[in-house]
């Protein structure tokens, strides 16, 4: 199972370490990943493999929400299905 995670907030040192901290604490390879500055916000989109998750979805998600909050940015998780569909339509 693939999900797809998004981060955007103001620019500062520590965000791609502490999120992908918070993956590879739940055992979470990231196999994508692409990130810019956008003016003074920065924005980040991964793609990540939850086959080993240690974690239920539901707890990941409240666990990179705390994590979003701690570096003052927002941090959104979605399954990969969700995308799939919106595009079979």
């Amino acid at each position: 199972m693939k999900a797809i995670i998004t981060v955007i907030g103001k620019d500062q040192i520590g965000i791609i370490s502490g999120t992908s901290n918070v993956l590879s604490e739940c055992s979470i390879n990231i196999l994508d990943i692409s990130q810019t500055i956008m003016q003074s916000f920065f924005t980040m989109i991964m793609l990540v493999d939850l086959s080993k998750s240690t974690l239920p979805f539901a707890e990941l998600q409240k666990k990179l929400n705390e994590k979003g909050d701690t570096l003052g940015v927002k941090i959104t998780i979605q399954h990969e299905d969700i995308f799939k569909s919106m595009h079979s339509l």
